[in-house]
């Protein structure tokens, strides 16, 4: 790869690692150490998403404006000041602002590390390198192995108490804008500044139909957090064995995500990479719901493998699918777009997931499996990577007079 892809898929490591050795811990701080309650609790972690993946379309808006090195210099700026703050913060006001903090810092620095990640990709394929879903594929992995030690570091950290594991985290970021500004190139903003900021992304049609399709994938790969804590309950009385599944699902990823990708990115292109993930993630709901009579870990573990299977396709595929069908000036808005379309829908089905699930045995794996796919049939149609159609070139016409 080249020095500025290496650049990124270390730094999304380094973040990563820096978010997961504190984040998971910080619900038991503010239930246990600050006294909240439970509604509170819930209020402030609900908020930190919101500020982080609703917000990601305000900073994809500027990196198009700006360039990257600004926006992501500003992300891990503020990500500093944020686990600073939340590391002495006690009263409730302070520890939600600075909770937002944290969550808007990742507003500005994943977009713009994601559509720099995408654009060095397509830019690496076009010179005869590696495909643009390789690249991906290592950036998700190097993300993915800063999710599995993360939490181990964060264990080790809490043992200085969770103001310690804060500064901690916060000198990792340090470290990370450090690197930025000294090796990460400036880089001209791609797009006009008079241009109106959202008017592309809804009326871009093709890039809709993949946000929805990939909004489908987020839906199902929210029930990690929701039906598979609920199924090992029911199948073992606990959740004790959550976290080695989980470290399952990571390990599969950061071991198996860059071969995985190369062979399918030799038989299949972009469309059916997308499609083929979102079929292998309805598989996971529907082979749990017929293996529920069994006892012990089977359900949960089929359940997490194809899971993970599917997303490893779906996820750098539908990355490079945005450089495919959106104008390279707003590669940022449209990346940033697609995580902000499929939280915001992600949020609007998780109440009924909720409730579906109280219901009990096969019937919602059923119905939660048919939502990718529905997913299936939202997919664009786009070229093998590399080949940009008439489609496309028209759309890009289309921006370029707008």
């Amino acid at each position: 790869m080249s020095p500025l892809a290496r650049l990124l898929v270390a730094s999304q490591f380094a973040f990563n690692v820096g978010f997961f050795a504190v984040l998971p811990y910080l619900a038991d701080h503010l239930g246990g150490a600050l006294g909240l309650g439970g509604a509170l609790v819930g209020l402030i972690l609900g908020l930190r998403t919101f500020s982080q993946q609703g917000m990601f379309v305000v900073g994809g808006s500027l990196t198009d404006r700006y360039g990257p090195r600004p926006v992501v210099l500003a992300g891990c700026a503020l990500r500093v000041a944020g686990f600073v703050w939340l590391g002495t913060a006690e009263a409730a006001w302070s520890v939600t602002a600075a909770v937002v903090l944290v969550g808007f810092a990742a507003a500005l620095f994943s977009p713009a590390v994601e559509s720099e990640i995408a654009r060095e990709a397509l830019r690496m394929e076009q010179a005869g390198g590696p495909v643009r879903t390789s690249v991906l594929a290592r950036f998700s992995a190097g993300g993915q192995a800063g999710a599995l030690i993360g939490p181990l570091l964060g264990t080790l950290l809490l043992v200085g108490g969770f103001r310690g594991a804060c500064l901690a985290g916060a000198a990792v970021f340090a470290v990370v804008l450090a690197g930025h500004w000294r090796l990460m190139p400036r880089a001209e903003a791609a797009a006009a500044r008079r241009r109106p900021a959202l008017r592309p992304l809804v009326r871009n049609r093709r890039f809709l139909g993949l946000a929805l399709a990939y909004s489908t994938y987020l839906i199902a790969y929210n029930q990690l957090y929701l039906a598979l804590p609920a199924e090992l309950d029911r199948a073992t009385g606990s959740q004790q064995a959550l976290g080695w599944i989980f470290a399952l699902s990571s390990a599969m990823v950061v071991f198996g995500q860059v071969p995985l990708e190369r062979r399918a990115s030799a038989r299949l292109g972009l469309t059916a990479m997308i499609r083929w993930g979102l079929v292998l993630i309805a598989a996971a709901f529907a082979v749990t719901g017929v293996l529920l009579p069994l006892r012990g870990l089977w359900p949960a573990v089929s359940f997490v493998v194809l899971l993970t299977l599917g997303q490893m396709l779906v996820v750098p595929a539908a990355r490079a699918c945005v450089t495919e069908l959106v104008d390279a000036r707003r590669l940022g808005l449209f990346t940033g777009g697609l995580s902000s379309v499929s939280g915001l829908l992600v949020l609007a089905g998780g109440a009924p997931a909720g409730a579906l699930l109280e219901l009990g045995g096969t019937l919602p794996w059923l119905v939660l499996g048919a939502v990718p796919l529905l997913g299936v049939l939202l997919v664009p149609r786009v070229g093998p990577a590399g080949e940009r159609g008439a489609d496309q070139a028209s759309e890009n016409a289309l921006c370029r007079k707008r």
